[in-house]
């Protein structure tokens, strides 16, 4: 999947910035939950609160036994903030609104992957501060 989406650097009082967090969670067991009304539920839950935390979802994808989550976050934000906030409303409301998902004992396992991202290769940042060495 490649997004062409123009990222803009946010500007507030003291600072610029860019985060994107890439985040894959699981639920239980790997187990394929994620289908039909759960998987539009665990979408639409996800968006809101993304929404309520100001942050801007950028791509979401909900399989049947994993979720990505490419999100832009403020930079007091961490990548567990956001799992952690993101997995505690969907497992809320989905195992009450779905009693079939009460059957595994939590609805997200307790790891996930979270990797950051830009507009900025690791690479171009490496010779941007080898090249301050010089000035």
């Amino acid at each position: 999947m490649c997004y062409n989406i123009d990222m803009e650097y946010q500007r507030d009082e003291h600072r610029v910035h860019l985060i994107l967090y890439h985040i894959v969670f699981c639920p239980k067991r790997r187990k394929p939950v994620l289908v039909g009304n759960v998987a539009k539920d665990v979408e639409h839950l996800i968006r809101l609160k993304c929404e309520e935390q100001g942050w801007e979802v950028v791509a979401l994808e909900v399989m049947p036994d994993h979720v990505h989550l490419f999100v832009r976050a403020w930079p007091t934000t961490s990548a567990a903030e956001v799992v952690k906030q993101v997995k505690g409303i969907t497992s809320h409301e989905l195992r009450r609104k779905y009693p079939h998902l009460l059957k595994l004992p939590s609805l997200w396992t307790r790891s996930y992957f979270a990797s950051t991202a830009g507009n900025v290769s690791q690479e171009a940042i490496r010779r941007y501060i080898d090249s301050q060495r010089g000035k």
